[in-house]
């Protein structure tokens, strides 16, 4: 049997990103309650965000023949989620903490079957450059910002802000290719050839 397999995103990022990995999918959004709990730590959220799109997408569109693909990131500095700016000032207050220092993306993949659920989480570590008011200000009214966890988009002109990362870049944009390839060929969907 083979296997049908489904992006649950709405994110044109992660649709991009999986079709790098030449596969075939559809891709369906699916609406959750993304409200992190109380006391919640940060890689928690992120991996239970992932989980939740998958058992959401599983119920609307799961068959045997049928493979969830979900993903969620977030972007953390001092142990504090940050996620996408209500507006210029939650923007402003976001890119002064990220100002000069080093930061977090997280990035949690679930795939699932009817059968079985795996998932895997990507750690990124990302240092920002010292930025000046006009930095911000310039970058908010380039209109990148509004609806990027942290404010910013890596493959954008937020890139001009990176001096360097440590860890996976297609998972800052949203979907870690190589943890997701990983995945996905104990699926039966891709196989690598690493040797």
């Amino acid at each position: 049997m083979t296997l049908k397999l489904i992006l649950a995103s709405a994110s044109p990022r992660r649709k991009e990103l999986l079709q790098q990995l030449e596969i075939r999918f559809q891709q369906k959004t699916v609406a959750i309650d993304e409200t992190p709990y109380e006391s919640e730590l940060p890689k928690e959220y992120v991996t239970r965000m992932a989980h939740e799109k998958a058992e959401a997408a599983w119920a609307k569109w799961g068959k045997p023949d049928r493979l969830i693909l979900s993903s969620d990131t977030t972007v953390v500095i001092d142990n504090k989620i940050l996620g996408k700016p209500s507006g210029y000032d939650d923007f402003r207050t976001m890119m002064q903490s990220l100002s000069g220092r080093q930061h977090q993306v997280l990035t949690s993949v679930v795939v699932k079957s009817d059968t079985e659920t795996k998932s895997v989480l990507s750690e990124t570590h990302v240092y920002f450059c010292g930025l000046t008011d006009s930095d911000i200000d310039w970058y908010w009214h380039t209109g990148e910002p509004p609806d990027k966890a942290g404010g910013y988009g890596i493959q954008g002109l937020g890139a001009r802000f990176v001096r360097r990362i440590d860890g996976s870049y297609t998972g800052v944009m949203g979907l870690p290719l190589f943890e997701t390839a990983e995945i996905l060929s104990n699926f039966g969907i891709l196989t690598n050839n690493k040797e």
